[in-house]
C-alpha cells in the first residue's frame, strides 16, 4: 500500500517559500515562481557551482519551530508535509509535478533537491539525472528518487563553507531527509557587473559584488500540484 503526500495549492502555501525565504505567491490554485530568483552561492567552486532557489519546503518542524534570527525573518513558520507527519525517508519515492513555465533560462534545468544532516555533514543532492522539462503548455512530470549516485549531483561548498556542507552516501541521504526539499535552477551562471574580480568564487557573489543580470535565467515557473508518493 503506497502513501502519498500531496499539495494543490487550493488552500494557499503549504508551507513551501519562494526563493530563500519569501512568501509564496499563490493565486487560483497556482504557485507562482519569478525571476529575479535568489542566487545561491553557498555552493561555489569548488563545489558544484552556483544555483537558484526556486521554491522550497521544510521536511522537519524543528527547523521552523526554533527561535532564531533565520526564523524571525521567515513570512511563516509552517510546513504541511512536516505537520502531517510525512515519512523524511524518501528513497524510492515519485515526486510529480503538475507545472508550465516560460523564459529565457540560460542553459540552466529545473531540478529536484534533497537536504540532509547525517553524522557527518549537511548534504545537498541535486537529481541531475532527471531534469523537468519547463513547458509553456501544462505538463505532469515524474521523478522517481532512486539512491543512484549516477543520478545525483553532490554540490558540496564554496571554499569558506566546508564546515557546514559537504558530500555522503545518496543511499543515507535519502533514508532520511531532515532539513528540506527544494527545486532548483542550476547551474546558474555567474559574471561581475561593471567590477574586475580574479577569483570570483572567493567574494560572495551578490553579497560582495554585483551579478550582471543579463547572463542569469529569466521567466516565470508555475506549479499546479506536487505530489510525492512512497513505496
Amino acid at each position: 500500500m503506497t502513501r502519498t503526500y500531496v499539495e494543490t495549492f487550493d488552500d494557499g502555501h503549504g508551507g513551501w517559500y519562494g526563493g530563500r525565504k519569501y512568501a509564496l505567491p499563490v493565486w487560483d490554485g497556482v504557485a507562482y515562481c519569478y525571476s529575479p530568483w535568489w542566487t545561491d552561492a553557498n555552493h561555489a567552486p569548488p563545489g558544484a557551482g552556483y544555483l537558484h532557489l526556486v521554491m522550497w519546503a521544510y521536511t522537519n518542524k524543528a527547523h521552523y519551530q526554533v527561535d532564531n534570527e533565520y526564523t524571525r525573518l521567515l513570512p511563516y513558520r509552517y510546513s504541511r508535509f512536516a505537520e502531517e507527519g510525512q515519512s523524511t525517508n524518501l528513497t524510492n519515492a515519485r515526486v510529480t509535478v503538475r507545472l508550465r513555465g516560460d523564459g529565457d533560462f540560460k542553459g540552466a534545468e529545473l531540478l529536484f533537491l534533497v537536504q540532509a544532516k547525517t553524522d557527518k555533514t549537511t548534504v545537498n543532492l541535486a537529481l541531475t539525472g532527471q531534469p523537468f522539462k519547463i513547458t509553456r503548455d501544462w505538463s505532469e512530470q515524474t521523478v522517481k528518487l532512486a539512491a543512484d549516485p549516477t543520478q545525483w549531483t553532490c554540490l558540496g561548498a564554496r571554499h569558506d563553507m566546508k564546515d557546514e556542507y559537504g558530500c555522503d552516501y545518496i543511499d543515507k541521504v535519502l533514508a532520511d531527509v531532515n532539513v528540506d526539499i527544494i527545486f532548483i535552477l542550476f547551474p546558474v551562471k555567474v559574471v561581475p557587473a561593471g567590477v574586475e574580480i580574479e577569483d570570483i568564487n572567493m567574494p560572495r557573489a551578490v553579497e560582495d559584488y554585483p551579478v550582471d543580470q543579463q547572463y542569469l535565467p529569466k521567466g516565470l515557473i508555475m506549479f499546479d500540484t506536487i505530489g510525492i508518493e512512497y513505496p
